[in-house]
């Protein structure tokens, strides 16, 4: 793997990083129900995206215009992965050290938001009782579930870029 592309990727994976951290601290600054909101997900989710494309465009860029799909998804992957990784240590720490009773507002938020959706499906009361129960019972912010958690949008973000990697190779016909 050439320097250009780690580089590249560990650069846009710091740059993301950051992004995601500064919404989150912002976020929180400003209204932390923000942290609950679906379309802040939405901007979240597709800041990351945004952001593993632009690596897989500029290692393309480094390497006059090609990339093979190992490439392409190595650059993809790395960058997601530095990302999630500082975001996840900054969420971790805002919600597990510097600010413990964040974590159980933002709990009772998603009750509210998880109940009101649920009864706008007409999901039968002892249904939402148990979810609430559910809900209740775990510390989203403890360090397993963060793990899982992070796990999940690896994967999640690693088929995403499967297909950015597909789409965005072009192979130098020297090398082959």
């Amino acid at each position: 793997m050439e320097k250009s592309l780690k580089s590249i990727a560990t650069n846009y994976g710091l740059y993301l990083g950051v992004a995601l951290s500064l919404i989150t601290v912002l976020a929180y600054a400003i209204n932390i129900e923000l942290l609950t909101n679906m379309w802040l997900g939405i901007v979240i989710m597709i800041a990351i995206i945004v952001f593993g494309i632009i690596s897989v465009a500029k290692t393309k860029q480094a390497q006059d215009g090609y990339a093979s799909f190992k490439q392409a998804f190595t650059s993809y992957f790395i960058t997601v992965l530095l990302g999630l990784l500082i975001s996840t240590v900054v969420s971790f720490l805002l919600f597990n050290v510097i600010d413990t009773e964040a974590a159980e507002v933002l709990k009772q938020k998603t009750i509210e938001q998880t109940v009101n959706m649920l009864e706008g499906f007409n999901t039968p009361t002892e249904v939402i009782d148990q979810t609430v129960q559910q809900i209740e019972s775990q510390n989203q912010y403890s360090i397993g579930n963060i793990l899982k958690g992070l796990a999940g949008y690896l994967v999640l973000f690693s088929i995403i870029g499967l297909i950015v990697a597909a789409a965005l190779k072009k192979n130098n016909p020297d090398a082959e």
